[in-house]
């Protein structure tokens, strides 16, 4: 049967998912925004939690490491330059390090730049990828310790992941984004059409996460430095990828 995924609304905002192979019945959470969520989650579908896979150490991401690891004995893995901000770390992975999870293997991701230990996990052979609050679906995290360049470095590594990559990001920021993605390329036919498909998934609750690599690099305006609506439309027309990328994100930051 492969992995599954189960998501599931977490906090004001948060989405929380649970990676089950069945083949070992090894069961993660990537990151523990909250804990009781969690815990239904996994009542929900009868799984016994072995893992805590954390992409950063923010609160809302690493807040039920301690009382999921007391409750279950689940292994925390968590980026090896951040070890000493992830709490309860049993095992400590760095970038292009394979780990082992059941009967999967996920290659680990450096993606600096809304905190210098971030990392995401690529299940390649199921094309689907845990990336935090790295990449968001029409958006990018805020820089809070990185700078740009370490950002659309870490971008980067996400674009060239194959366009049909099944993206789990870790908020639902999407209308928000939309709205802010149609100011700095009003003229992108696909964000358009995208954005009218983002309002009829929310009018109805609906989550519109996950995405795909392909998608977001057609629509999301911190994945298209080179778009010339947009250099035009934040009067950079020519600049490098980088200082487009940041007065992206300076924007937004004032949006």
């Amino acid at each position: 049967m492969g992995l599954q995924v189960h998501q599931f609304a977490c906090l004001a905002d948060n989405y929380g998912f649970l990676l089950h192979d069945e083949a070992t019945k090894s069961t993660a959470v990537i990151d523990t925004p909250e804990v009781g969520p969690i815990n239904a989650a996994l009542a929900s579908r009868g799984w016994a939690l072995t893992h805590i896979l954390n992409t950063h150490h923010h609160f809302d991401h690493a807040g039920g490491n301690e009382a999921l690891k007391q409750q279950w004995g689940a292994m925390v893995v968590g980026a090896a330059n951040d070890a000493a901000r992830i709490p309860g770390i049993d095992v400590r992975v760095s970038d292009g390090e394979q780990f082992q999870f059941g009967s999967a293997a996920a290659q680990v991701l450096e993606v600096p730049g809304h905190t210098t230990g971030h990392i995401a996990y690529y299940f390649a052979d199921s094309g689907i990828a845990f990336v935090g609050d790295t990449l968001f679906a029409l958006g990018c995290g805020r820089l809070f310790e990185g700078s740009p360049s370490d950002m659309w470095t870490s971008l980067n590594k996400l674009m060239a992941l194959p366009d049909d990559t099944v993206v789990y990001c870790a908020h639902e920021y999407t209308q928000a984004n939309a709205n802010f993605a149609l100011s700095v390329e009003p003229n992108n036919a696909a964000l358009v059409a995208r954005v009218a498909e983002i309002a009829e998934l929310r009018s109805r609750g609906e989550p519109t996460v996950p995405t795909t690599i392909g998608k977001e690099k057609a629509t999301n305006p911190f994945l298209r430095p080179t778009s010339a609506d947009l250099q035009q439309t934040i009067g950079l027309v020519g600049a490098d990828a980088v200082a487009v990328f940041a007065e992206t994100r300076r924007r937004k930051d004032n949006f």
